[in-house]
């Protein structure tokens, strides 16, 4: 069987919709106006995390039907755990209140009237905010429809009347790169992409792609991977062009502009200098439309899969409980959010990477029953060292010893690690009898 072009259009929409969200607006401005001059590698390293790994994310866990069968090929423990921290992290222990608060404390608050409670307005903003996501995913057989049809062309097309206008008025000063971009432009754009959370988020997306080609009637494992590629690789050409739009307008606002303290705010500055206050309403839709739309994939999406590992609680009873904790999480504030997100996201980032790329590479690995185990082990290990030595927490000689990593200080000492593992690995492997990877991709 074969998928419509309208249907294949319906569902890369989506996907791409899952994707875009609060990071996926606000860090490419942000790369752009820090980066400068050199924007172009920055942005280069950007795309390989924001787009070409989360669309390998997803075709790689609808390959092996779910996260949780591709983390059994660490071992069945860690593949239950894993997944549930990744659905905690990308879901309400942090992306969907922070996919929440963005668009508020960064396209609302700055423009309500004087002597306004920033609190209870949050309260009232995120209450319609919820209910709103909580109404959509109640209906999980519309979503294609609602999102492909009318969320996401509308999203699309206030983002292409901004870039247009930025285009036609826009004020343009390249400047030159900041610290950290000008010494290895490639490598900070390559873990900015981490904020955009997609990679992990991919590990969850992978089998809402596949469930949703099979409402079309897709059965076959064989059509089912050739249209989920099809999707990703649309979904990603869509999301690179945004990126690139969005970068380039924070990179010729960067010598226009101070810096800013967040690429929302640079958006402000942008919209504020091409529409003037009535720009406001511009920003509001923008942020909303792009954050509501990956709220309700997360939650449907989450909900769907405790709903199967929990089974005394209903899907819907599930979208509630989810709703709601994202709701109060959300009212703590966007800076609380963001401050607990960075080294969550430097532990646990590089892991999903080298999951997805011994997925993609599985038929080589399938007889070692070591290269999962060492490889996510090695890598696991460096990125948590990695996050608490960023965050402050004292190492002692475990941190000496992890700075001296070759790319530790850029944070990519785990790239050094996976290698060495890898290869213990492959070496071990020829000296004793190592059993077959746990479970297989049909």
């Amino acid at each position: 069987m074969k998928l419509s072009k309208k249907n294949m259009l319906l569902v890369s929409f989506m996907l791409f919709s899952l994707f875009f969200g609060a990071g996926n607006l606000i860090f490419p401005p942000f790369l752009g106006q820090n980066a400068g001059a050199q924007t172009i590698p920055a942005l280069l390293g950007f795309l390989l995390t924001a787009v070409v790994l989360p669309v390998l994310g997803v075709i790689v866990v609808a390959r092996f039907d779910g996260l949780d069968r591709l983390g059994q090929q660490v071992s069945p423990r860690f593949g239950l755990i894993f997944a549930v921290l990744i659905y905690l992290s990308i879901g309400p222990g942090l992306g969907i209140p922070r996919a929440a608060s963005v668009p508020f404390e960064m396209a609302v608050a700055p423009y309500l009237p004087e002597g306004a409670s920033v609190s209870v307005c949050m309260a009232v903003y995120s209450f319609v905010f919820f209910f709103a996501a909580l109404w959509l995913c109640l209906t999980p057989s519309k979503l294609v429809s609602r999102i492909g049809h009318v969320l996401t062309p509308a999203l699309l097309l206030l983002l292409g009347f901004l870039f247009v206008s930025f285009l036609l008025r826009g004020s343009v000063h390249v400047a030159a790169p900041q610290p950290d971009y000008a010494a290895a432009p490639f490598f900070k754009g390559f873990s900015d992409g981490y904020q955009t959370m997609d990679t992990i988020a991919a590990l969850n997306f992978g089998l809402v792609i596949a469930a949703t080609l099979g409402g079309f009637g897709l059965e076959e494992k064989h059509e089912k991977m050739r249209h989920t590629v099809l999707a990703g690789v649309f979904a990603g050409t869509i999301l690179a062009l945004v990126y690139i739009l969005l970068a380039y307008m924070g990179m010729c606002s960067s010598g226009v502009y101070a810096i800013q303290e967040n690429g929302a705010w640079t958006l402000r500055r942008i919209v504020f200098q091409l529409f003037g206050e009535p720009g406001a309403v511009l920003l509001a839709a923008i942020f909303t439309l792009a954050c509501l739309t990956t709220c309700v994939g997360l939650i449907h999406s989450i909900s769907q899969y405790f709903s199967v590992l929990f089974r005394r609680l209903s899907y819907r009873c599930w979208v509630f409980v989810i709703t709601g904790v994202s709701f109060l999480i959300c009212n703590l504030g966007l800076s609380t959010i963001l401050s607990i997100s960075v080294p969550i996201l430097n532990a646990i980032y590089p892991v999903s990477i080298v999951l997805i790329l011994l997925g993609l590479s599985h038929g080589l690995w399938k007889q070692n029953g070591y290269v999962y185990s060492l490889t996510v082990a090695g890598t696991g290990l460096v990125s948590v060292v990695y996050a608490l030595d960023t965050a402050g927490v004292p190492l002692g000689v475990l941190g000496a010893l992890a700075r001296r990593l070759p790319l530790y200080s850029v944070g990519f000492g785990w790239v050094c690690a996976a290698a060495v593992m890898l290869g213990i690995s492959i070496v071990g492997s020829r000296f004793s009898a190592a059993p077959a990877s746990a479970a297989k991709p049909n």
